[in-house]
């Protein structure tokens, strides 16, 4: 046997040329692309680093809605700009500024990048970019996580080394002083001042300069008006290191610290201007509120990106429903609150929106109640939790009768009442979902199972953690805007899009990314059309929504109001609801008092019909969309006179025909096992369909129907809880 002598020394030598030739080619190729990508960064002017930097936002016509941040700017030259606050910003967020003469720090890009991978955090001080490429971002660049690519940071990197070359340290600071975004929808350290402080910036204490230098890096954290607790540390890490970096003495710092970091606030904002918009700022406070949450949940920062933003509002819509809610309808009182939502239903897209009514002029992203889900929307929930489902699952027709007779809840103890204290024996679900009538609606619920009455609501956008009762099929928590999107379905035909505003977003660059929403299918044609044609009935007879009748208007709705009673309350009405469509709009409204404990009377109920009629009247008063036709899958029928609407595979049963009180539970059990999802399995051979027929036309004599006198009595009562 042989041995064989290996020269470890040779081999690692060869191992480490090796290494030493891959870092080469490693770098080569790094340069090489970071080069390619450099060739092709966008100029940057002295003008685009002087410029205002802040966010468009438009309507659907290219409108100007409102310029985020873009007050009337107190821009500072170099010798406004005290020696104290420069310190204080390179102190905290650039030490080497002064020496950097690439623009970028290497070093600190690696620190950061370590402290970032094992710490999650940089400590609040001296990340990754120099002020340098911070200047570059606020002017050129967005700041979206999304954007952060190796091809921007080669692009920022020799724009920073560019500009070094080009312009004076004093000068860079002088830019981006008067750049950064300090919150409130305020850029610039001066305009900060004012805002802040009511005071020029020589007039601040040290402190005060301080606050100001920590706020960039955490705008909405380290706010001095909203969080105390966090301002404050910020600004003693401000003072920490202009101590450690010599600007300021020990006892300096200790003194400063001392001081409140609420000393001097001034709620009065000083002299600083409001944005400039072609339309009132209280107008459109609401949507443009949920314009830049949806632009934030998509990775955009409109506070420090300069982004043209295109949204699907229809501005004369929205200010027809600010005058309405605030002027043309009569309220029972200033104090009454509303929160509306118009959705279109060919697309999702919001066309108007309104978060309150009597607000303060001053008021900048309020509270928005058309997105709120937290108040109780009474029968509007029938269609979408109790009637859809049963239609969609159990192929139930709108002539299905139903039992009005004492019920006890299956859930919980006590009776199911209703506004009148009445019952109404067996009733049709058409009759049921026009008068608003709540033991058949928990019937319809029980037969279909809350299971998949679940299912279905999901399938139009509406879910929430705890599993739903019984009680949640005539009083959902739902937001005007959910509902208005969950209607819609009904109003298309039965597909659900998502609500959303914004259409586009061009950014600093120029790219421009399109948006829209893509549906999804939550009902059959036959469910969605059947649920429409008994919710037509809802304006007129005596159905829950009279008041907002519009003639000549095709439009179908559902009343809802939640009886203070029913919540061990003072008797009056909670909550007043009134959630209707045509074929081109979807409109949801809500009123009542913010505080809970005060209440609307039986009249003061009416005024969310009232304001649903003001606004649909404007929206699809004069050039009417056209009425909802009868889809391939169902056929009609006449039952006492009325005309009805069935599947054509509808399996009718003896129980059913005799109008038993059973009848839901048979009916039930006869068609669970055929439900389906799609309209094609709704369909049948016309053998079925004339059967079907047939033992229609020797059975609807049975079909019980109340006398006019008791439905008028429903009308009178129309505003009670439930309805």
């Amino acid at each position: 046997m042989g041995y064989f002598l290996v020269d470890h020394k040779a081999l690692w030598k060869r191992i480490f040329l090796w290494l030493v030739g891959i870092f080469v080619l490693l770098v080569i190729a790094g340069a090489a692309l970071f080069f390619y990508y450099a060739s092709s960064a966008p100029t940057i002017t002295k003008s685009d680093l002087q410029s205002q930097t802040g966010t468009t936002i438009y309507d659907a016509n290219g409108k100007v809605v409102s310029r985020l941040g873009a007050q009337k700017r107190q821009y500072a030259s170099s010798s406004e700009l005290p020696k104290t606050l420069k310190n204080a910003v390179v102190a905290v967020e650039d030490k080497n500024f002064y020496h950097e003469k690439l623009g970028i720090s290497p070093t600190r890009i690696v620190k950061a990048a370590f402290s970032n991978v094992f710490h999650g955090t940089s400590d609040g001080i001296q990340g990754g970019s120099t002020i340098t490429q911070q200047l570059i971002k606020l002017s050129v660049f967005s700041t979206a996580k999304s954007d952060q690519t190796f091809k921007r940071k080669a692009q920022e990197a020799w724009l920073a080394y560019n500009i070094t070359k080009k312009f004076s340290k004093d000068q860079i600071l002088t830019y981006y002083l008067n750049k950064v975004y300090m919150g409130n929808g305020v850029y610039g350290m001066k305009t900060a001042a004012q805002y802040y402080y009511g005071k020029d910036l020589d007039e601040l204490s040290l402190a005060q300069t301080a606050m100001l230098a920590g706020i960039p890096q955490s705008p909405s954290v380290y706010n001095p008006l909203a969080n105390t607790t966090y301002a404050k540390e910020r600004r003693d890490v401000v003072l920490d290191a202009m101590q450690t970096n010599g600007y300021i003495t020990a006892s300096q710092a200790a003194a400063a610290k001392k001081e409140s970091v609420t000393k001097g606030l001034d709620s009065s904002h000083g002299n600083v201007e409001s944005s400039s918009s072609q339309v009132d700022e209280p107008v459109v406070d609401a949507y443009v509120k949920q314009v830049i949450e949806e632009l934030e949940d998509k990775g955009y920062n409109p506070t420090t990106d300069s982004l043209k933003v295109h949204t699907s509002l229809d501005t004369d819509a929205q200010q027809e429903l600010y005058d309405d809610a605030n002027e043309n309808v009569s309220f029972p009182s200033d104090n009454v609150q509303v929160g509306v939502a118009v959705v279109d239903p060919h697309n999702g897209q919001v066309i108007a929106m309104l978060g309150g009514r009597k607000l303060d002029s001053n008021t900048v992203y309020g509270y928005n109640r058309a997105v709120q889900q937290t108040r109780s929307s009474g029968s509007t929930a029938k269609p979408l939790m109790d009637y859809g489902p049963a239609i969609e699952y159990l192929h139930w027709p709108t002539f299905h009768v139903l039992s009005d007779t004492a019920m006890t809840w299956p859930d919980a103890t006590g009776t199911i009442k209703d506004f009148d204290n009445k019952y109404q024996g067996n009733i049709t679900m058409r009759q049921a979902l026009v008068q608003s009538r709540n033991v058949p609606a928990i019937r319809a619920l029980q037969a279909v199972g809350i299971s998949k009455a679940t299912k279905f609501l999901k399938g139009l956008g509406i879910s929430q953690k705890k599993a739903y009762t019984y009680s949640s099929g005539i009083a959902l928590y739902i937001s005007p805007l959910q509902e208005a999107a969950a209607y819609a379905a009904f109003a298309n035909g039965g597909t659900y899009y998502e609500p959303y505003y914004v259409t586009s977003v061009t950014t600093q660059e120029g790219t421009t990314t399109n948006f829209k929403k893509q549906g999804s299918r939550a009902m059959t044609k036959g469910t969605a059309f059947m649920i429409t044609n008994m919710l037509e009935g809802v304006f007129t007879g005596n159905g829950s929504g009279t008041s907002a009748y519009l003639s000549g208007v095709n439009q179908a709705g559902k009343t809802g109001t939640t009886n203070a009673s029913d919540n061990n309350n003072n008797s009056g009405i909670l909550d007043s609801w009134m959630t209707g469509y045509t074929k081109n709009y979807s409109i949801s409204v809500w009123t009542g008092y913010d505080d809970n404990k005060n209440t609307l009377t039986d009249s003061g109920a009416y005024s969310a019909q009232y304001l649903y009629k003001a606004l649909m009247s404007y929206l699809d008063g004069e050039n009417h969309a056209s009425n909802w036709t009868m889809p391939s899958s169902l056929e009609s029928v006449s039952v006492q006179g009325v005309t009805q609407y069935m599947f054509k595979a509808y399996p009718f049963s003896i129980e059913y025909a005799s109008g038993s009180s059973t009848s839901s539970t048979s009916s039930s059990s006869s068609t669970s096992s055929s439900s389906s999802s799609s309209d094609s399995s709704s369909a049948s051979s016309e053998s079925t369909s004339s059967a079907s027929s047939s033992m229609l036309s020797e059975s609807v004599q049975t079909i019980t129907q109340n006398s006019q006198s008791t439905t008028d009595a429903n009308t009178n009562n129309a505003a009670s809880s439930g309805q």
